[in-house]
């Protein structure tokens, strides 16, 4: 089969190979899929690039990419045979295992191949892995949203976007999404966020008391930059708020002003979807089965690359300029 594989870490033009690999085959429990497309994650080019000194190979090959779609076609044992033909979107599928999505077959384990509604394209079946599960963990965590103000900085990422979108559905009030440049505007406004804050050209916290005419208005805040953004966010805080955070890479050893968060009774939770329990994984894709079924939920892509340009893909994901989602065809 053809694949996309390295044996060692580093930049993507000198270690990601294309060529032919084994056909896997699955074993007790397990599925093997046709991947037609594999999706880009960050966690996919900060694992290959050994990103804070992990540069120790987990397996002396790796296939990468966690997330991808595409159909079953063999099963093993204890697995029911008729979910052969089956449209699948998969997730975590390089979590402890060497055999990610951008090749013609992967095998994972049954249940991180989740049915894909009829209605639903393979692209945008493979977005749902990473992106929705740690949006959908970040917004719900922590009880209702309904009626509730949302703020969500980076809305139009690649959590951010779709956290925009769980919080509408689920009956957020208000939801407010930050961005750096006016494509992104677009795109958040798109997602659903009733506004959009610029926090290059204006001042976060001043502008969410003039959109909110309160203070403390906000109940949630959906956070990519946790360190640097604590001393905006805090202020703006209601009573009893929370703080969902998945990153925190400009300042990854954050100074926690304990008493004024003390004060406020402020909950943070840390979201890392490889860590979630399997409930919440579970809670996350019944999420997603029921907006893919209802067609309720929007996609964004910036460019489907050639598997034999997965280092483009790569580059394109680090740069962190680009609007959507990077994915690889898998021919």
């Amino acid at each position: 089969m053809q694949a996309v594989w390295y044996e060692r870490k580093g930049p993507a033009r000198e270690v990601l190979q294309f060529g032919e690999r084994p056909l896997p085959e699955p074993g007790p429990g397990e599925v093997r899929v046709r991947v037609h497309i594999s999706a880009v994650n960050p966690s996919d080019t900060k694992q290959r690039g050994g990103a804070r000194g992990n540069v120790t190979m987990p397996f002396p090959v790796v296939v990468p990419h966690q997330d991808g779609a595409g159909v079953i076609d063999a099963v093993g044992t204890g697995v029911d045979a008729r979910r052969i033909g089956q449209r699948v979107w998969i997730y975590e599928a390089t979590l402890g295992r060497p055999h990610g999505t951008c090749a013609q077959y992967t095998v994972v384990p049954a249940f991180k191949a989740v049915h894909l509604p009829d209605r639903a394209d393979f692209e945008a079946g493979a977005c749902m892995g990473i992106p929705v599960m740690t949006a959908h963990r970040c917004v719900m965590a922590d009880g209702p949203v309904l009626g509730k103000t949302i703020l969500v900085h980076g809305g139009a990422g690649a959590v951010g976007f779709y956290a925009v979108q769980v919080a509408r559905m689920a009956g957020a009030a208000r939801v407010v999404a930050t961005v750096s440049r006016e494509a992104q505007a677009r795109q958040a406004l798109a997602a659903g966020a009733h506004d959009v804050i610029n926090y290059r050209e204006e001042d976060v916290g001043a502008r969410m008391r003039e959109i909110t005419g309160e203070a403390q208005s906000v109940d949630r805040v959906i956070e990519v930059a946790f360190g640097q953004n604590l001393p905006v966010n805090l202020p703006l805080m209601k009573p009893g708020g929370v703080i969902a955070t998945y990153a925190s890479d400009a300042v990854p050893e954050p100074t926690i002003p304990f008493w004024p968060m003390l004060a406020k009774d402020l909950t943070v939770r840390f979201v890392l979807v490889y860590a979630m329990s399997q409930a919440a994984h579970d809670d996350a894709a019944a999420f997603v089965t029921s907006a893919l079924s209802g067609g309720e939920l929007k996609h964004q892509y910036h460019e489907c690359f050639a598997m034999q340009d997965c280092a483009r893909a790569h580059e394109a994901t680090e740069s962190m300029s680009v609007v959507g989602k990077v994915l690889v065809k898998i021919d």
